[in-house]
């Protein structure tokens, strides 16, 4: 059984195609390939590529603001959780 309705799923793929969606990824594979390229993250190592400071929240995707961390610790993010706000939209 699926952990996600196919309503949600549905949801997720429309949204992960939206401009501003296809632009972060762009942006986020761009550190990936930084990072694999500079030696401080393997490839298949288990790694993330982590934002000290969001996006959202007016972070650059510049080596300065780029760190390699734990793939699990880096999606596990909640808001809420100290050191994360929500941007204003």
């Amino acid at each position: 059984m699926p952990k996600t309705s196919a309503k949600k799923l549905a949801w997720q793929e429309k949204y992960n195609k939206t401009p501003e969606q296809v632009k972060r990824q762009t942006l986020r594979r761009a550190a990936e390939r930084a990072a694999v390229k500079s030696g401080a993250s393997p490839i298949g190592d288990g790694k993330d590529i982590a934002h000290k400071r969001a996006l959202d929240n007016a972070g650059a995707n510049t080596p300065g603001n780029t760190a390699v961390g734990d793939a699990s610790a880096n999606r596990a993010w909640r808001k809420g959780r100290k050191g994360y706000s929500v941007p204003n939209t």
